[in-house]
């Protein structure tokens, strides 16, 4: 009875680890990268950026190109796209993880 009861203990030990990493958010970023390569890494997913003015932008990346970058669904500004020069912005803000 013992043993049967080390071997469920260890069974459910071991499924509770490979589905903690199986939904385990490693993102890692490569700091080499440009913002142009960065913000392309992110088409489709919601960012926050910092421009040189110090305002923040919220929203979408929806296109990359050599020079802007076209921001859509934008926080707090229902109906509105921005279109935003890439060597404006100071940084990337990106939500990486889950409570």
């Amino acid at each position: 009875m013992t043993a049967r009861r080390i071997l469920v203990a260890v069974f459910i030990l071991a499924f509770c680890l490979l589905t903690s990493q199986l939904f385990a958010e490693d993102t890692k970023f490569d700091i080499n990268a440009g913002i142009r390569e960065i913000l392309k890494d992110q088409v489709g997913k919601r960012v926050s950026i910092r421009l040189d003015a110090g305002e923040d932008l919220e929203g979408t990346v929806l296109k990359v190109g050599d020079q802007l970058v076209q921001i859509s669904k934008l926080s707090r500004r229902d109906f509105y796209d921005a279109l935003v020069r890439i060597d404006r912005i100071n940084a990337i803000i990106i939500k990486v993880r889950e409570k």
